[in-house]
């Protein structure tokens, strides 16, 4: 009988980058002096945010939003969207604009059937489990990866989850912390490893990161000379101003 092969030892954690913490610090200084809070205006119940977010996906804000109050005016109870069908929420999402209405009402349809199935249009259950079960419970549903679900997780049950936006995404390569040739989904879980396991650390990077992104280290013509952490980042000389 062959000799068994010993276990492969474990993956060693990825190296913390050396200036991982002075620019988390910075970001948090230079938007969230106050710290992080948590975000105002997010829907009532845990299913409402969950569509909310869905809709943003891909998605403008202005777009999302207008989505989003089209259904609550069209459905005031979730029940009359999944009677009506994905044609119909179909219908109300291009009515109001923004893309992808088609597979959007599709994923929202399916969602709803997948709880009704459960017996019940709700997700409120998730509050009282630990954070892997209801991280696991959320990826089960249609329309729900890893992003949407770490989103959910932090501003709406404040779990440490970390979701990694595109403008965190790159800022994380244009410093160099990642190869480029990495997947979204890889770089959320390298974020996930080495932040601090905090609502507060998670949260503070999350938004601050946001919007640094949206601000100054935009996808375009970034503003390289206004940027805090220009002294940092490999980036700044081939981006900035000449």
């Amino acid at each position: 009988m062959p000799a068994r092969r010993p276990p492969a030892p474990p993956a060693a954690p990825p190296t913390v980058p050396a200036t991982f913490a002075r620019v988390s610090d910075r970001l948090e200084t230079r938007y969230l002096p106050g710290g992080p809070a948590p975000l105002a205006g997010r829907p009532e119940t845990l299913l409402a945010s969950l569509i909310r977010t869905i809709l943003g996906q891909q998605n403008t804000r202005a777009a999302a939003d207008r989505q989003y109050a089209a259904l609550r005016e069209t459905y005031p109870r979730w029940e009359a969207a999944l009677l009506d069908g994905s044609d119909g929420i179909e219908g109300t999402l291009k009515a109001a604009g923004g893309g992808l209405h088609r597979s959007k009402a599709r994923h929202l349809h399916a969602l709803l059937e997948a709880l009704d199935d459960t017996g019940t249009l709700s997700l409120e259950g998730l509050r009282d489990l630990p954070d892997p079960a209801a991280r696991a419970r959320l990826e089960a549903l249609p329309g729900v990866g890893r992003h949407t679900a770490s989103l959910l997780l932090l501003f709406d049950l404040r779990r440490a989850a970390m979701p990694v936006e595109g403008n965190l995404d790159r800022l994380a390569r244009r410093l160099e912390w990642v190869p480029g040739s990495w997947t979204p989904a890889r770089v959320e879980r390298w974020f996930d490893a080495l932040t601090p396991r905090t609502w507060e650390a998670r949260a503070a990077l999350h938004v601050a990161g946001v919007r640094h992104g949206r601000e100054v280290c935009t996808a375009r013509h970034p503003r390289c000379d206004t940027c805090v952490l220009s002294d940092l980042c490999p980036s700044a000389a081939l981006l900035g101003p000449a």
